[in-house]
C-alpha cells in the first residue's frame, strides 16, 4: 500500500478507537451516576422507613402507661371501696396495714431506652444519606473525568434537595443565627 493511504487510515484509526473509548467511558459514568442517583434515592426510603417505625414503636410503648395507669386507677378505687365501702371508713382511727397499688417505674425507662434507640437509628440513616449524597456529588464534581463528562451529562438528574436530611426548626435557627442556648429540661 502507498504511503499516502496508510496515514489516514491510521488517523482515522486513531479517532474511531479514541470516539469509541469517550463513548465508553461517558456510558461508564452515565450508569455510576444513576447508581448513585438510585442509592441515594433508595436511603431516602430507607429513612422514612426508620424514622415512621421508630415513631410507631415509641408511640405505642408510650401508650402502656396510659393503659396501665387507668388500670391501676380502676383496681385501687376497687380496692378502696371494697375495703371502705362507698362512703369510705367511718372509723375514727384505722388500724390495718395496707398495700396499695403502685406504678412501676420500669415502664418509662423502656420508654425512654426505645427512644434513644429510635434515635440512633434514625442518625445512622440519615449520615448513611449524607455520605451517599457526598460521593456522589465528589464523583461528578471532584474528579477529571466526572467533571468532562458531566460537561455532557449534566448529572445530577434527581432535585437533591428533595433528599435533605430531616431536621427541626430550632436546629435550623441555631445554624442560620450560630448562636445555640442550652437545653431546658421542663
Amino acid at each position: 500500500m502507498k504511503k499516502w493511504i496508510l496515514i489516514p487510515l491510521a488517523i482515522l484509526g486513531v479517532l474511531v478507537f479514541m470516539g469509541v473509548s469517550l463513548a465508553m467511558g461517558y456510558i461508564g459514568f452515565q450508569n455510576t451516576c444513576n447508581d448513585f442517583e438510585i442509592q441515594i434515592q433508595a436511603q431516602y426510603t430507607d429513612n422514612q422507613n426508620v424514622y415512621d417505625n421508630g415513631f410507631k414503636e415509641v408511640l405505642e410503648k408510650s401508650q402502656v402507661p396510659r393503659m396501665y395507669t387507668n388500670q391501676l386507677k380502676e383496681l385501687y378505687q376497687e380496692a378502696m371501696t371494697s375495703r371502705y365501702g362507698a362512703e369510705g371508713s367511718q372509723a375514727l382511727f384505722q388500724f390495718i396495714q395496707e398495700q396499695n397499688p403502685t406504678l412501676d417505674p420500669s415502664i418509662f425507662v423502656q420508654i425512654q431506652q426505645s427512644i434513644e434507640s429510635f434515635r440512633k437509628r434514625f442518625q445512622q440513616a440519615q449520615t448513611e444519606l449524607v455520605s451517599r449524597k457526598q460521593a456522589y456529588d465528589r464523583y461528578t464534581k471532584a474528579t477529571t473525568s466526572g467533571r468532562f463528562y458531566n460537561l455532557l451529562g449534566g448529572y445530577p438528574k434527581i432535585d437533591m434537595e428533595q433528599y435533605a436530611i430531616v431536621t427541626s426548626d430550632r436546629t435550623e435557627n441555631v445554624f442560620r443565627t450560630k448562636k445555640d442556648e442550652p437545653l431546658k429540661l421542663e
